[in-house]
């Protein structure tokens, strides 16, 4: 197994122990979650670079990546809707628009056809992050200051807007159905 593929596989194994840190609910706790998770964050990035710069990609990476993105995003934000620090309706608008962009690139796949992920894509997932980071480090609900609604608002829209690009960029895939 190369060195990109352990990255995500590392950042799966991060997500029951941030779990176990964002439901103790102390600030010790609390704060190590927070560095677990921009640690697994980091290591998004370092997988898919180290990946395309010394052609270690795999069949196995592309598979893992984005599930190893997915599993870490959304069950932080339900542990932070747990704490209180999230609201529901977010994280429906962040797993509809997963499933919606899956299932095109599942129907493209049935036609022999592979969407890569897209800079939107790539945008979204780093403003998530950087809005879950926040969250967790500041200890703040998403609507409890300026800033935190800023964010939360750019993470909402790129949420959409990803979306949006996908499904224009590829609507072929539903011409030829």
């Amino acid at each position: 197994m190369n060195l990109p593929n352990k990255l995500s596989i590392m950042r799966v194994m991060c997500i029951p122990v941030i779990v176990v840190l964002l439901y103790l609910e102390n600030d010790g706790c609390r704060i190590a979650a927070g560095i677990l998770f921009m640690i697994a964050s980091i290591t998004d990035y370092l997988d898919g670079h180290i990946a395309r710069k010394h052609n270690l990609v795999t069949d196995f990476g592309k598979f893992i990546d984005p599930v190893a993105d997915k599993l870490l995003v959304l069950t932080t934000l339900i542990m932070l809707l747990h704490r209180r620090q999230m609201e529901a309706w977010i994280i429906i608008v962040i797993l509809s628009r997963e499933l919606a962009v899956d299932g095109l690139r599942m129907v493209a796949v049935g036609q022999g056809k592979v969407i890569a992920a897209s800079m939107f894509g790539k945008i979204k997932t780093t403003c998530q992050m950087i809005l879950i980071i926040a969250c967790i480090m500041l200890n703040m609900h998403v609507f409890e200051t300026w800033y935190m609604i800023a964010m939360t608002v750019i993470v909402v829209a790129m949420t959409l807007l990803s979306a949006v690009d996908y499904f224009t960029k590829n609507k072929s895939v539903f011409t030829t159905m």
